[in-house]
Parts: C-alpha cells; sequence; structure tokens
C-alpha cells in the first residue's frame, strides 16, 4: 500500500490502452475503407430508367426511342414467345423501361424493348 494515505495507487493501463497506438490507426482504416466502398458502389449503379406513369398516353408522350419493330412471336416457343406477344402489345411501355442485363453497353440497346426487336430476349 502507499506509504501517504493521500496517495492514489495508480492502476495499470487496461489492454486498450496499451495498444491504443496500433488499434486507433486500424480503425480509422477500416472506416475509410466502408465509406470508400460505399461511395464507388453507388457510382457503379445503373441508371434509373424514366418514371412510369399510370396515365393514358398523352400528346406529351416522348418519343419512342426504340423505333424497330419487335420480332414476330410465331418464331419462338414457351415463355419466350408469350413475351414477345406482350412486347408487341405494349411497346410503348417497354420502350420506358431500362434493362439491366447490361446489353446498352454490349449491344447498343436503347431500351428493355431493343432486347425484343433481334431476339436477345429470348436467350
Amino acid at each position: 500500500m502507499a506509504e501517504n494515505p493521500q496517495e492514489v495507487p495508480r492502476s495499470r493501463p487496461g489492454v486498450m490502452g496499451r495498444y491504443w497506438r496500433y488499434w486507433l490507426p486500424a480503425l480509422l482504416a477500416v472506416i475509410a475503407l466502408s465509406v470508400g466502398a460505399g461511395l464507388v458502389r453507388r457510382a457503379q449503379t445503373p441508371p434509373a430508367g424514366p418514371a412510369i406513369s399510370s396515365s393514358p398516353a398523352t400528346s406529351t408522350t416522348p418519343a419512342r426511342r426504340e423505333t424497330r419493330p419487335t420480332l414476330d412471336p410465331a418464331q419462338f416457343v414457351g415463355k419466350a414467345a408469350a413475351a414477345h406477344r406482350v412486347a408487341r402489345e405494349i411497346p410503348d411501355v417497354l420502350d420506358q423501361l431500362y434493362c439491366y442485363c447490361g446489353c446498352d453497353k454490349s449491344q447498343g440497346h436503347k431500351t428493355l424493348l431493343s432486347c425484343y426487336t433481334d431476339g436477345h430476349a429470348a436467350t
């Protein structure tokens, strides 16, 4: 015990106190990497397509970006044929949707409707 009763004995620093020089920079590095990864992921998300309105088409409806006709559904069987029939029925809706498969970069497609003009949607 201490000889002087007013003197407070010092306790030994804990593990966190001894190694603060090591764990604090490591913690800051982990936080910085997490924030950086989140920013990179946000930058890589595909752009959102135009919003679809539930109102009927009016004169303010934008012109279609895809001008090629869709393929004949009779060329396909099963679900592919059904999908091509729907694409023929609602081309204006599909022309407003973004295709998330990356065909805009690899095949030059403009919208989801483009997939139904060259057989891409059947694969």
